[in-house]
């Protein structure tokens, strides 16, 4: 039997980078992965292909509005096969960027489905391999829906709405979140008829409430429709089409909505089945979760649990951030637990929806003083000058402190924005900080700068 100090279950974000930080630290390390290439669901089937496809299609909407700019291409027209074949590119590029890291840092792949049969072993096929600690990063899988069958060719999940062979006449998103939004924003500015239906009668469960009303309402501009407070009955599939039945929440009436393709998108769910868990003993929390301590411990010893299948933002970063807290506390490096209240949130739509901290609903309901600022960005120099002005920065501070307890941002590049309000949450800087340090003009960030002055009532531009 081959012994090693760690065997990582899942080569996604979090596994692939604890490998690596693992080995970096000097252990011996193996990583099991039963896809053909590395980078889990992320890289494989989510986060990458789904951003390529978001930025074809957002060049190709970007044409309709070149003339503003004083440019004029004509006549112009699309390839989905052209688009399709970059989005596989980039997915094979970065997964073969994985597999050359894992050489230069001496962690073996052990490609298969790994199981664990005993403490201390791991299966990979025919083999049994020893293993002083076991690092679960399996991630996980798309929710479904009860009585609702996914084929990947009418009724489909990310997976098979990142791989379309054609532009679908009429496509219904089930769910309104993160997933929900991206593809349905690809498939409409591709020509599809996008009809997204929720549960809820919001989008964007979790988000702040001004920005995802603010959102909703651009996204509607872009031609996304919305049925809120739906629940869905049925999704059948009839040959090449499907009928989607739904009942409003408020007074029970039912519609079909017919489509020739159907994303379910309402969430996903850890991918624990097939480990052998119950038979080790390791404990699950109410909502299928692995129960883990501050440093990632299950409840046997010498193994481990990290991402998606423990509790949290089921965020690739997140991931990452346990995975290198994990393996420094296996190598006895000591390593705080990370906070998941600094952790980013980004809709990658156009334009994009960053959130960091509270919402000012949470704020509101616990009854914490606390002051806002907002600032447009229509009143930015730069979003003039590029014509990005949809949306604002929103942030929220301590009302006896000033210190910032939550930002939300939605407009061009938010996802970047945002990280200067990370760094400023963990390392305690106030609104007067942020406010008095000096940003580039004409640049975005100066409206960071600009809502930190308004929740402060000394706003220059508004």
């Amino acid at each position: 039997m081959r012994n090693f100090d760690l065997v990582v279950i899942g080569a996604g974000p979090g596994g692939y980078v604890a490998a690596i930080r693992a080995a970096q630290l000097g252990l011996s390390v193996a990583c099991v992965e039963e896809r053909a290439t590395l980078g889990g669901t992320c890289l494989n089937v989510g986060c990458i292909p789904s951003k390529a496809l978001l930025s074809s299609s957002e060049h190709w909407a970007e044409v309709k509005h070149l003339a503003a700019h004083g440019i004029s291409v004509g006549e112009a027209g699309f390839d989905l096969g052209a688009m399709m074949a970059r989005k596989d590119k980039v997915v094979g590029d970065l997964t073969k960027g994985i597999a050359h890291l894992f050489k230069k840092n001496g962690v073996e792949w052990l490609n298969g489905r790994g199981t664990i049969p005993a403490a201390g072993q791991v299966r990979v096929g025919d083999e049994v391999v020893g293993a002083k600690n076991i690092l679960i990063a399996t991630g996980s899988d798309p929710a479904g829906l009860p009585g609702v069958s996914v084929d990947e060719e009418v009724i489909l999940t990310s997976t098979g709405a990142l791989a379309l062979g054609r532009v679908p006449e009429h496509l219904v998103v089930i769910g309104a979140g993160v997933i929900g939004l991206e593809l349905g924003e690809v498939w409409a500015r591709l020509g599809a008829k996008v009809t997204v239906v929720e549960y809820l009668d919001r989008i964007l469960p979790g988000a702040d409430g001004e920005i995802a009303k603010t959102a909703q309402r651009l996204l509607q501009r872009q031609g996304l429709a919305f049925q809120l407070g739906r629940k869905v009955a049925s999704v059948t599939r009839e040959g090449a089409r499907a009928a989607v039945t739904v009942e409003r929440r408020d007074n029970g009436a039912v519609e079909t909505i017919d489509a020739d393709a159907v994303l379910v998108a309402i969430g996903r769910r850890p991918r624990t089945a097939g480990l052998g868990l119950d038979a080790l003993g390791v404990a699950l929390d109410g909502r299928g979760f692995i129960a883990v301590d501050g440093q990632f411990r299950t409840s046997v010893a010498g193994i481990y649990a990290i991402g998606d299948v423990v509790p949290g933002p089921m965020l690739a970063h997140k991931a990452e951030e346990d995975g290198i807290a994990a393996v420094e506390g296996i190598a006895g490096h000591a390593h705080a637990a990370p906070d998941y209240g600094l952790v980013p949130g980004v809709v990658y739509t156009a334009p994009e929806i960053a959130s960091l901290g509270a919402t000012e609903e949470a704020l509101k309901e616990a009854g914490r003083p606390h002051v806002v600022g907002r600032f447009q960005f229509i009143a930015n120099g730069r979003a003039r000058a590029m014509g990005a002005t949809d949306g604002l920065v929103k942030v929220l501070g301590c009302a006896e402190s000033g210190r910032i307890l939550g930002a939300h941002i939605l407009g061009r590049n938010a996802g970047e924005l945002i990280q200067e309000l990370v760094l400023a949450m963990a390392t305690g800087a106030t609104l007067a900080q942020v406010a008095a340090s000096s940003h580039a003009h004409p640049g975005m960030g100066e409206a960071v700068k600009e809502a930190c002055l308004a929740a402060l009532g000394k706003p220059l531009h508004a």
